[in-house]
């Protein structure tokens, strides 16, 4: 008995363009014909495409298939390369799967970093932009520091964040002195907010500009302006009233 393509790529459990792709790379020889052109396939042809299939499926390259002539020529050291791949890949997913439950318990923004899921949600937008990007810069350590500090969220910050572009002199002081209060004692309870750049995974030019364009464009003049007479009255007086 013989069977046309369709019928071997059925009961192979795969596609005529797969067979066909196949006898291109010459993975599988070419069936006899009939006087007419149709391909005859015999057992032979379906045990090879079984086993092109099987050693496919256990993700064995088509090009290593291709350079053997028994399934159990296929190296051991790429059944352990290959093992050590599927290895690594569940472990991914299985370390991406426990972040997406973390996130889908706290109902937290997918683009925080690891981490900071329980704190993520009273954020504003430019509040996750810049976390992202410390997270890019500043090693586990600094990164550790402003997940606590950030548990530690100030009803300052909603000002902050509403802060309108226009203010006047009189709101952008007032905010910055009673800013300089809790901006203190940050500054005594996490190293990183007196000197972030000790904590850099790369230069300390190339983190110290990053963080400088990166506050630059996320907040505006009035939010700078803020932060930096916050700065000035920490650095003379300690943010004591």
């Amino acid at each position: 008995m013989a069977w046309s393509t369709r019928e071997l790529a059925d009961l192979a459990g795969t596609t005529i363009r797969a067979v066909r792709h196949y006898h291109a790379l010459r993975l599988l020889d070419e069936p006899r014909r009939t006087a007419n052109g149709y391909k005859q396939y015999e057992t032979a042809h379906l045990v090879r495409l079984l086993q092109i299939k099987r050693l496919s499926d256990l993700g064995i390259p088509l090009s290593q298939i291709a350079t053997m002539d028994r399934a159990d020529q296929v190296p051991d050291d790429a059944i352990r390369l290959i093992h050590a791949e599927l290895a690594a890949t569940i472990e991914r997913l299985q370390r991406v799967r426990a972040e997406l439950a973390v996130i889908l318990c706290h109902r937290a923004p997918v683009d925080v970093p690891r981490g900071f899921e329980s704190v993520a949600r009273s954020l504003s937008d430019n509040d996750r932009a810049m976390l992202l990007i410390y997270g890019r810069v500043l090693d586990e350590n600094a990164m550790g520091e402003i997940r606590e500090l950030l548990s530690r969220r100030d009803p300052l910050n909603d000002e902050f964040d509403a802060l309108p572009v226009d203010a006047d002199e009189a709101v952008i002081q007032d905010l910055a002195e009673r800013t300089a209060v809790p901006l203190a004692a940050a500054r005594a309870a996490f190293p990183v907010v007196n000197d972030a750049v000790r904590f850099s995974t790369h230069s300390a030019e190339r983190t110290a500009s990053t963080l400088s364009q990166a506050l630059g464009d996320l907040y505006h003049p009035a939010q700078l302006e803020v932060l930096r007479r916050a700065a000035v009255i920490v650095t003379t007086d300690g943010g004591e009233e």
